[in-house]
């Protein structure tokens, strides 16, 4: 679905509650087929329609980022605040960007080489060491799409935003004020990903250890000591220039074999029939 002309939409509804829901088929039994659940059967009927199998190496790579991009979705955005060794600050969001491992507590970034704004975020993250990742919510969305911008190297797209530079503990790089979650982060590793056919470099992986970790407390859930989706109200990455917000969720038990590997056979095939379910 292509995105409407933002003069026609209505305006936005600010997500003020999360609300949580039974899972989409929360009476799903294991080894059940998808036909059998309640509206499994509209979903697998639209594969009548056939399918459409790209070949990448055969495809233009633009036609490819914008296939990937509204398909691999939602994508969280890293709103990236990096500093270059003689002082020029950098901002750029990136929804290329995500966590990688838990302990030590790693995350991904990858930066375009098509784009000044993220070659800048790359050039600066591996020569000064240190980057801020800072969680866009909803009411300053558009002063971060603002940092999108191509500003000229030495350029910085801080005053363009009107958003706010708040100290950072561990690297020169600032944090997002208006931030309500933010990442501190050192480089860990750099990997220059290189085209198959050319050999050059297309992207830079960046992978930063997080140091700190800033939570405005009125997002904090105060059981657990975590963050509040409807509370940090986090915006996330569609296709095209289309964004998507964090309104509900449900949950689904992790399953276990202790639970259920008892009830299934050697070859892990279920022992219940449940084509009659």
């Amino acid at each position: 679905m292509a995105a409407p002309q933002r003069s026609s939409l209505p305006p936005f509804s600010p997500t003020t509650e999360f609300k949580f829901s039974k899972s989409p088929n929360s009476g799903w039994q294991y080894g059940q087929r998808i036909e059998t659940t309640p509206d499994g059967q509209a979903w697998m009927e639209r594969e009548e329609d056939g399918w459409t199998v790209i070949d990448t190496s055969k495809e233009d790579a633009k036609k490819i980022y914008n296939i990937m991009s509204s398909g691999i979705i939602p994508r969280p955005i890293g709103f990236v605040s990096s500093i270059s060794e003689d002082g020029y600050e950098n901002l750029a969001p990136f929804s290329w960007f995500n966590q990688a491992c838990l302990d030590p507590p790693i995350i991904t970034v990858a930066c375009s080489n098509n784009s000044r704004p993220t070659k800048d975020t790359a050039r600066n993250i591996k020569s000064t060491k240190g980057f801020t990742v800072n969680i866009i919510s909803e009411p300053w969305i558009e002063q971060a799409n603002m940092a999108s911008i191509d500003t000229p190297y030495g350029v910085s797209e801080w005053p363009l935003t009107g958003l706010t530079k708040a100290p950072s503990i561990h690297v020169k790089a600032a944090r997002v004020k208006e931030s309500a979650f933010v990442l501190e982060c050192e480089l860990y590793q750099d990997v220059e990903i290189k085209h198959p056919k050319t050999d050059g470099v297309v992207s830079t992986l960046i992978l930063g250890l997080v140091k700190y970790i800033h939570m405005r407390n009125d997002i904090i859930e105060p059981t657990k000591g975590t963050v509040d989706p409807g509370k940090l109200r986090a915006v996330g990455r569609l296709g095209g220039v289309t964004y998507s917000t964090v309104a509900g969720g449900f949950t689904i038990e992790r399953p276990t074999w202790k639970d259920y590997g008892a009830q299934l056979g050697e070859d892990g095939t279920t022992r219940i029939d449940t084509s009659t379910s």
